[in-house]
């Protein structure tokens, strides 16, 4: 796979899922509403997808290294990718009672990012479960601040 194209794969699909698991757990936990979870996955699956791919697009046009093909490769990945993997936490809410859902995309989010640790650290042939560990664990740490987070919300703000 290209550079630009791994670059922006990469970064759509961990910030996907980082920043949606994060949204979903302290939405949750703040209103324990699905809609409010699901306009949040939408929002977030959107407005963000287009602010990454722009984040990365600007990244690179300001390293002066990049050719304008590869800029464009890295920003419509980045976009898509991160649009993609955002939209796939819709699925276990709109099935699932909100408790469960929430349980099922940390569990949905953690094991597709842990698969794609393991791929990029044995391609860059570092102890993949190290990596994968590493990742998991600022995975979980983001859920847990984000609970945290929700339910303050809700106390202070309710």
């Amino acid at each position: 796979m290209r550079l630009s194209l791994k670059t922006g794969f990469s970064f759509g699909l961990t910030s996907g899922i980082i920043t949606t698991l994060g949204l979903i757990v302290g939405l949750s936990a703040s209103t324990n509403s699905k809609i409010a979870v699901i306009g949040g996955i939408l929002t977030i699956a959107l407005a963000d997808s287009f602010s990454d791919a722009l984040g990365i697009h600007i990244s690179q046009e300001s390293q002066n290294k990049y050719s304008d093909k590869e800029i464009w490769e890295a920003t419509l990945a980045t976009l898509f990718s991160k649009l993609f993997f955002a939209l796939t936490f819709i699925a276990p809410v709109l099935v699932f009672e909100l408790s469960q859902a929430i349980l099922i995309s940390v569990i949905w989010g953690l094991l597709i990012l842990s698969i794609f640790s393991f791929v990029i650290a044995n391609e860059h042939r570092k102890n993949p479960w190290k990596v994968v560990v590493e990742h998991l664990v600022i995975g979980l740490i983001v859920a847990l601040i984000t609970h945290f987070a929700g339910t303050w919300i809700a106390t202070v703000f309710s």
